[in-house]
């Protein structure tokens, strides 16, 4: 089976993260970058980063969508900026 490369969140977005993706996947991970823009506040990107023991590209690949966050990230995102972050499905 051939290995096919899968776009990343921003591609899937005109006008990161700003507007909505029609695309389901690239939308919730467009409101976590939200919600971690938000929950970061005025801090650097850099001490968050430290505190919540993740590298600063990390954080700056989730905030500009250039990564598809995994539950290590998204976990210690949560855990070091004490919120929740990622959406909640809608019904």
């Amino acid at each position: 089976m051939a290995n096919v490369k899968r776009p990343l969140p921003f591609e899937l977005c005109t006008g990161w993260p700003e507007n909505p993706s029609d695309n389901p996947s690239a939308e919730v991970v467009r409101q976590f970058a939200l919600n971690v823009r938000s929950a970061i506040g005025g801090n650097s990107v850099r001490s968050v980063a430290a505190e919540c023991g993740l590298s600063h590209v990390t954080v700056l690949n989730a905030l500009n969508g250039k990564s598809w966050p995994d539950a290590w990230t998204i976990s210690h995102l949560e855990r070091g900026l004490n919120t929740e972050l990622w959406p909640r499905a809608r019904s």
